[in-house]
C-alpha cells in the first residue's frame, strides 16, 4: 500500500469531528486502501481494534445486510460504550436507503463515520436531502504523476512520465509488469463500472451503445462535443442512438467518475456557458483499454493529465471562451483565476505565437501559464512557460 499523505492529512484534520467523511471516486482509485492506511494510523495512536468497525459491502460475508435497518442494528450492537467508535462503510451505495442508517449513527456522540462510494448516485436524492450539511466529500483519484513517480523510484522523471502517459495511475496497476495482465486489469475496472455502476441501475440498458459512447469520449478527449454530434457519429457508424439517449448515457459515465465534464467559461463576459462541453478521462489508461493501439492525439492526452491535476489541486476548471479563440483551461480557486494553455512543444516560433495569442487578448492580470514538454522555464511579458513535468511535481 503506497502512502497517500494528502488524503490521510485530510482525514486526520476531520478525526472525531461530528461530520461524515465521504470518499468518492472511480472504482480501484484507492479509496479502500486510504481507509486501511488510516485505520493503521488509528491503531498506532492507541485506538483499540474493537473500536473500529469495517464493513465492505462487496464482501459476500455481509450479504445478509440487505436494508438500512439491518445495517444500523449490525453496527449498533457492536458499538463500545463511552469510547469513540470508528465506523468505515465501504461501497455502501447498493444498500437501499443506507442514508437512514448513517443519519441514525451520525447523531450518536461516540461515532465517527467514514463512507466510500463509486457513484455520484450516493450523493444525490435522499442522501443530499437527509444529510445536508452533515457530510464532507473527499474526492479520490488514481495516482497523480507525483504519486506515480514515488511508486517507480528506479525510473528517471522523463521515463516515469512516458510510462504514466501510457499506463496511467490506477494504484494496483502500477505493480503489474506483464502487459496482458495490466490491460486485463484495466479492462476489468471499466467493465465493472459499465455493468455494475451504470447498467445495473438502468431498466433497459444497452451495453453496446454504452461501450461505444465511452470509446467515443475517450477518442475525442479534450474536444468540444454535443450529444447530437455523438449521436450522429455513432449512427453513421451503424450504432443508432438519439441525442437524448446519448446525453443520459454520458451523464451515467460522469456519475461513475469514469469521465469528467469540463464546461465553457466566457472570459470576456465572465459567465458560464452550457452549450458544448469537453470530457476528460479519469486516467490515461482508459485509452488503450477502450481504443487499443489507435494512434493518440498526444496534445489532447497531455491536456487530459493537466485537467485532472488541476481538479486534484482543488480548482474549478473550465474551457475558456474568448470570441473565436479558446484558452485550454480557466482554473478558479478562492476567487482567483489562472489561465492555462497546453502544448507538446512551442520550439517553433509560429506555434508559440499561436498558443499565446488568446493570452494576449485577456485584459486582466491573473496568471497566464503555458505548459509544454520543452525543457526550461521562461517568463515573457507576464506569460510563464513551464515544463509540464516540473509543474506536475510542484
Amino acid at each position: 500500500m503506497f502512502p497517500r499523505p494528502k488524503y490521510i492529512d485530510k482525514l486526520n484534520k476531520l478525526r472525531d469531528k461530528q461530520i461524515i467523511k465521504v470518499l468518492t471516486g472511480v472504482r480501484r482509485s484507492g479509496k479502500s486502501t486510504i481507509l486501511k492506511l488510516y485505520q493503521e494510523q488509528l491503531l498506532k495512536a492507541g485506538v483499540k481494534q474493537e473500536q473500529i468497525q469495517v464493513l465492505n459491502f462487496e464482501d459476500l460475508g455481509l450479504a445478509t445486510i440487505t436494508d438500512y435497518l439491518k445495517l444500523y442494528q449490525y453496527i449498533d450492537q457492536r458499538l463500545i460504550p463511552d469510547k469513540m467508535n470508528y465506523i468505515f462503510l465501504d461501497e455502501i451505495q447498493d444498500i437501499p436507503h443506507f442514508e437512514k442508517a448513517i443519519d441514525s449513527l451520525f447523531i450518536k456522540q461516540n461515532v465517527d463515520l467514514y463512507v466510500t462510494g463509486s457513484n455520484a448516485f450516493m450523493l444525490s436524492g435522499e442522501l443530499a436531502t437527509l444529510l445536508a450539511g452533515r457530510y464532507i466529500e473527499i474526492p479520490v483519484y488514481p495516482f497523480s504523476f507525483k504519486e506515480f513517480l514515488a511508486s517507480v523510484p528506479e525510473l528517471s522523471h522523463q521515463e516515469a512520465f512516458n510510462r504514466y502517459l501510457e499506463r496511467g495511475g490506477f494504484p494496483f496497476a502500477t505493480e503489474l509488469e506483464d502487459e496482458n495482465t495490466y490491460l486485463s486489469y484495466i479492462q476489468g475496472i471499466i467493465n465493472t463500472v459499465l455493468v455494475k455502476d451504470i447498467l445495473a441501475r438502468m431498466q433497459r440498458g444497452n451495453t453496446t451503445l454504452l461501450e461505444h459512447i465511452a470509446a467515443f469520449l475517450t477518442d475525442t478527449n479534450g474536444n468540444l462535443i454535443t450529444p447530437t454530434k455523438v449521436a450522429n457519429v455513432l449512427s453513421n457508424n451503424g450504432v443508432k442512438a438519439t441525442s437524448a439517449t446519448v446525453m443520459a448515457y454520458i451523464k451515467k459515465l460522469v456519475d461513475s467518475y469514469l469521465f469528467y465534464r469540463c464546461d465553457r467559461y466566457d472570459i470576456a463576459g465572465k459567465k458560464y456557458l452550457q452549450i458544448n462541453n469537453k470530457y476528460y478521462m479519469v486516467d490515461p489508461s482508459l485509452r488503450r483499454a477502450l481504443l487499443g493501439q489507435k494512434r493518440p492525439n498526444m496534445g489532447n492526452r497531455l491536456e487530459g493529465i493537466i485537467y485532472l491535476e488541476l481538479i486534484r489541486r482543488g480548482y474549478e476548471v473550465y474551457v475558456g471562451n474568448l470570441g473565436k479563440k479558446e484558452v485550454d483551461f480557466v482554473a478558479i480557486r478562492d476567487g482567483i483565476r489562472e489561465y492555462y494553455q497546453v502544448s507538446l512543444t512551442v520550439q517553433n516560433e509560429k506555434t508559440y505565437q499561436r498558443e499565446i495569442a488568446p493570452f494576449l487578448e485577456i485584459k486582466d492580470n491573473y496568471p497566464k501559464i503555458l505548459l509544454t514538454e520543452d525543457p526550461g522555464s521562461y517568463d515573457d511579458n507576464g506569460i510563464s512557460q513551464v515544463n509540464v513535468i516540473d509543474w506536475l511535481l510542484k
